[in-house]
């Protein structure tokens, strides 16, 4: 086998459990990028489908495919961030695994940067372009929301800013990587609010196919990760959008420790146990939906299952205890010292909680690997 030549076109392909669709993707590219010198990075979130073995099986007789598994990392931003930044070609594309976006396109993409863009989004929505072939009814009104909402905050004009589609020169990966907040689903959004400079873009449309294999991956969580990037971009970084989703996560343990609250002291009848009793209840039961909604939604990417949940959701215990003992004792400090009024008080005390349950469940309980 001659020596392939070095590659001017690089795709990564983000993949979770997309074992089935390694192959037939591959095959694909192949077609599409035929008398082309390209490369296909795979960047596997160790997924139990055996999604790299597939891809490796393949990089095995073909040098133009390889793959990278990670281990303790998780999550599409950042998948591609690592992906983009491991290979040397000119050019980079990035593309999903499940054979829903049209490779066919490429050697436009390509031509559009080769012309001049900065980056080329293969579009649903101009001229050509269709989405409804691959998207539910809920999902297509989902991806119509943030793409209106995200054109608010973009400074180019973007028909499909939602688009995990597109093909941009590597040197402005490099000189954006170190801006983007790695997190979430939308890493084209992210690069078009991160570039120091408005970037010449260029859309090239195609028709958005329907899933043969696997599952979708969008939920909840993703569309409130959507919303904590914009949010984190609109305020130029100043709050860390993980500490953003952990108070908004505590805003929502309150609501249950208070439903929770009159729920025992009212139709269970807890009152004869006293109140003091139904309060330490109303609080265990919002900390564990407070546990349980930051593994799912703000420690994503660092997910705890099996024994690690366990032992996880103990120390939580421990460390909303200690902030909950913390916030009482500061607040009735400064309202017996007379520094602030109750009310106040009450503010300066949950705000010093939320930021120290915060900064210790990042450091002990979802601790990065």
């Amino acid at each position: 086998m001659p020596t392939p030549l070095p590659a001017h076109l690089a795709i990564i392909i983000p993949v979770f459990r997309e074992a089935a669709n390694v192959a037939p993707l591959v095959a694909r590219l192949d077609a599409a990028l035929a008398g082309l010198a390209w490369e296909a990075v795979f960047v596997d979130d160790d997924s139990p489908d055996g999604t790299a073995a597939a891809a490796r099986a393949i990089a095995a007789t073909d040098p133009r495919v390889r793959c990278i598994r990670r281990i303790g990392r998780r999550g599409l931003a950042s998948a591609c961030i690592e992906g983009m930044l491991s290979v040397s070609a000119p050019f980079v594309a990035v593309m999903d695994g499940d054979l829903q976006h049209d490779e066919t396109i490429l050697p436009a993409m390509l031509a559009a940067v080769q012309a001049g863009a900065d980056i080329a989004i293969g579009s649903r929505h101009v001229s050509g372009g269709a989405a409804s072939g691959g998207f539910s009814a809920a999902r297509g009104a989902l991806s119509d929301g943030g793409a209106r909402l995200a054109r608010m905050l973009l400074p180019v004009q973007v028909a499909d800013p939602m688009s995990g589609f597109f093909l941009l020169r590597r040197e402005v990966v490099e000189d954006v990587a170190p801006r983007l907040a790695a997190r979430g689903f939308k890493i084209l959004l992210d690069i078009l609010l991160s570039a120091r400079r408005k970037l010449v873009v260029a859309e090239v449309p195609y028709s958005f196919r329907s899933r043969l294999a696997g599952e979708s991956k969008l939920d909840a969580t993703v569309l409130l990760e959507f919303a904590g990037l914009l949010l984190d971009k609109a305020t130029g970084g100043a709050v860390p959008m993980r500490f953003l989703a952990f108070a908004a996560v505590g805003a929502v343990g309150l609501l249950v420790h208070m439903a929770a609250l009159a729920l025992l002291v009212g139709p269970l009848g807890f009152g004869p146990l006293g109140f003091g009793t139904a309060q330490w209840a109303a609080t265990l039961v919002a900390m564990t939906a407070n546990f349980v909604l930051n593994n799912r939604i703000t420690y994503r990417d660092a997910r705890l299952r099996g024994p690690a949940l366990w032992r996880g959701l103990a120390l939580f215990y421990l460390v909303c205890g200690i902030g909950a003992a913390a916030n009482v004792g500061i607040a009735g400090l400064l309202v017996r010292d007379g520094v602030l009024a109750w009310g106040m008080a009450g503010a300066a005390g949950a705000l010093i909680t939320v930021v120290w349950n915060y900064a210790v469940s990042s450091t002990l309980v979802w601790r990065a690997r």
